[in-house]
């Protein structure tokens, strides 16, 4: 994260990054929910069907493609501009879901790169992958 937050209650917050397919539902304690179904989808590839975003392949895949790295770029842009702004109001945990068809490819893919990017704040992170193992 690029901003730096000097406020004391940054450091007690948790960030929870959480990955999901929507069609088992969002995820009911979500304050952010970003849609990635629109990114190219691994699942129509025979030989990363039954991989998940976890998987170097998989996330080469979905990485490769210049609308995912103009998504990403502007995501991060976005989440260093919000984290903050929810921080003023002395939140203790602020959930941010990102979500495919099932919950195993591209959610998995684009929450591991925020989470990634998140750690290098202040903040607590976490991340949970809700939907990774379902079929």
């Amino acid at each position: 994260m690029q901003r730096e937050t000097s406020c004391e209650a940054c450091k007690n917050t948790v960030i929870e990054v959480v990955s999901f397919g929507f069609k088992h539902g969002i995820p009911q304690n979500a304050d952010l929910v970003f849609d990635v179904r629109f990114l190219p989808n691994p699942f129509y590839v025979d030989e990363l069907k039954p991989l998940t975003g976890l998987d170097e392949r998989v996330s080469e895949y979905v990485k490769k493609f210049d609308e995912t790295k103009e998504f990403i770029h502007k995501l991060f842009d976005m989440i260093d501009f919000l984290v903050p702004q929810y921080m003023k109001g002395s939140r203790l945990r602020l959930v941010i879901a990102i979500g495919c068809t099932g919950g195993k490819h591209r959610s998995v893919t684009i929450a591991e790169e925020l989470y990634n990017h998140l750690k290098e704040s202040e903040y607590k992170v976490v991340k949970h992958h809700s939907d990774i193992q379902k079929q």
